[in-house]
């Protein structure tokens, strides 16, 4: 693998790129261009991409990178779909992702509906402005014939929301066809220009099980209950003291069990989902959770009647997701600080979960910006994305890809 790094100034970099007439013809596409590649977004996110059914929208934007001229197009093993743009040289090699999935069940009515300006869907902004996003910069750097030093990875990774894990970005950079090769990795994630996410937030999720042998809830009272142990194990994480430096979050998402009012249920499960800036933090909130987990069964069977069976306690990891970060004097970073300024905006770094947090575990100098624009009810049915600005957006993309990968200027 390939070291990244800069021989000018930041600055000067993305000037001199500003200043080539080729460069400053394919920024200009953005905005010629923008109400084709506002319909291409609207396109995309009409086809459902519910977790782990994202093979749809996978095949519809292979087609599209075959259409800019990307011959080497493949769905990988884990459900990826990956193209190639070869520069003058394997290396650097940087990917350009934006995920295909959404949070959002089989049997969502993905229709996008228009008010005003804003677009609505589930998904609109998170990520179809990221997938339409690597449709457009592959157009501009095709119909401008920009040639690069290094190659770039186009990629429309799956599972990066939810129970999925990042099992898309894990896979293609640790088992996948170019796991080896990867030098750097860019994800475009959601709208905005200021975002820089070099910070990876941790996070672990489990789905807890508690199992007994219900009953009624007259003639069996005193069995062991369930949901009563759920409820004792929520309170306890609700009594957590969560540190607000490092921030740290818990969650309890979903929560199912039980067939009556009057039925002792024979099960209840929830999902959580725990979080922090700091590994050290989760560590001790993760410990917390389970310790609490287990003393709620304890309290509970205590409870029952003699002569009732225990319940049965089961904790499962669904999701771990490693943190870290690139540190911000990294060429990666400093070049999107650059570029961002270079757009007329102030950027300032943060801290999120995204596809990045397994390229940083990796050791990979890796980033998650925004694609422009605006939204707003992040994963609700009323999720709305506007369009305008995202040619800033844009614009920034391309120029931190060029400027990371090398531009090729014409003799």
């Amino acid at each position: 693998m390939s070291s990244l790094a800069i021989a000018r100034a930041p600055e000067q970099v993305v000037r001199d790129l500003l200043a080539d007439e080729r460069v400053a013809r394919a920024c200009r596409f953005f905005t010629e261009h923008a109400d084709e590649i506002t319909e291409e977004q609207a396109a995309i996110c009409a086809i459902p991409a519910p977790p782990f059914g994202e093979a749809a929208r996978a095949e519809y934007l292979a087609a599209r990178f075959r259409q800019c001229g990307l011959t080497e197009t493949e769905i990988d093993a884990e459900g990826n779909c990956v193209a190639l743009r070869r520069g003058r040289a394997p290396h650097p090699l940087v990917v350009v992702s934006a995920h295909l999935d959404t949070v959002f069940p089989a049997g969502t009515n993905f229709t996008v509906r228009r008010a005003g300006a804003h677009l609505l869907a589930p998904g609109i902004a998170d990520d179809g402005c990221g997938l339409v996003a690597l449709v457009a910069l592959l157009r501009a750097l095709a119909a401008n014939k920009l040639e690069t030093e290094g190659s770039l990875l186009f990629v429309g990774t799956v599972g990066e929301e939810g129970e999925g894990n990042l099992r898309g970005a894990r896979y293609l950079l640790t088992e996948g066809r170019w796991a080896r090769e990867i030098d750097a990795f860019l994800s475009l994630d959601g709208p905005g220009v200021e975002r820089i996410t070099n910070t990876a937030l941790g996070s672990r999720r489990y789905r807890v099980r508690f199992a007994g042998t219900g009953g009624h809830s007259w003639g069996d009272f005193g069995a062991a209950n369930p949901v009563h142990a759920l409820g004792r194990t929520i309170a306890r994480l609700a009594a957590y003291p969560a540190p607000s430096d490092p921030r740290t979050t818990f969650n309890v998402g979903r929560v199912a069990g039980g067939t009556g009012v009057n039925v002792i249920p024979q099960e209840a499960t929830m999902d959580v989902d725990l979080r922090s800036e700091s590994e050290t933090e989760l560590q001790r909130l993760d410990a917390f959770f389970r310790r609490a987990a287990r003393e709620a069964a304890a309290d509970e069977n205590a409870a029952r009647r003699a002569d009732a069976p225990p319940l049965e306690l089961d904790i499962k990891l669904i999701g771990d997701r490693p943190g870290g970060a690139t540190p911000a004097d990294a060429p990666l970073v400093q070049l999107a600080l650059a570029a961002t300024r270079a757009c007329g905006h102030e950027p300032h770094l943060d801290c999120s979960s995204t596809d990045s947090n397994i390229a940083i575990a990796a050791g990979l100098p890796a980033l998650t910006i925004g694609a422009g624009g605006t939204s707003g009810n992040s994963h609700t049915l009323e999720e709305w994305y506007d369009p305008r600005g995202r040619d800033v957006g844009l614009r920034r993309a391309l120029l931190l890809l060029l400027a990371t990968c090398g531009f090729v200027r014409q003799a």
